[in-house]
């Protein structure tokens, strides 16, 4: 019965086959496939692959793989979704100092005399308060 798959080795290439998604990012390549257990119950399987090279050169694939099984879903899901948010956070407060410190740094010696300058003379009620007592003329007296 050449070319004939038994009932076991169909069965099995079916549990397999169930859903696939590909994610490819830069150097990795992430396979995440649906399964089934023999009753039928799906659970994920996370893969990620990375291509390697030997020391004669020749590539293959470093896989790592990661199960994760209905009952975990919910836990798994909240927790990732923490994480992000998490770093999405830190990234911004990490970006936002950056651009602080780079207006810093663009902050020339000029441009602070200007600003001393600024802050030093000031309006009230349309009166400026930047008064220098060599501007008075000395004849009052």
């Amino acid at each position: 019965m050449d070319g004939y798959e038994n009932n076991e080795e169909r069965e099995k290439k079916e549990r397999d086959e169930i859903f696939s998604k590909v994610v490819r990012a830069g150097k990795r390549t992430y396979f995440l496939d649906v399964k089934a257990t023999r009753r039928q119950d799906y659970y994920l399987t996370i893969t990620e692959s990375k291509k390697r090279f030997n020391r004669e050169g020749r590539y293959f694939f470093e896989k790592h793989k990661v199960f994760l099984y209905k009952e975990d879903f919910d836990k798994f899901t909240d927790s990732l979704q923490e994480v992000i948010d998490y770093i999405k956070e830190a990234n911004r407060n990490v970006e936002q100092q950056q651009q602080e410190q780079q207006e810093d740094q663009e902050h020339t010696p000029q441009q602070e005399e200007t600003d001393k300058k600024e802050m030093a003379t000031s309006t009230v009620n349309g009166y400026s308060a930047d008064v220098d007592f060599e501007d008075l003329d000395s004849s009052i007296d």
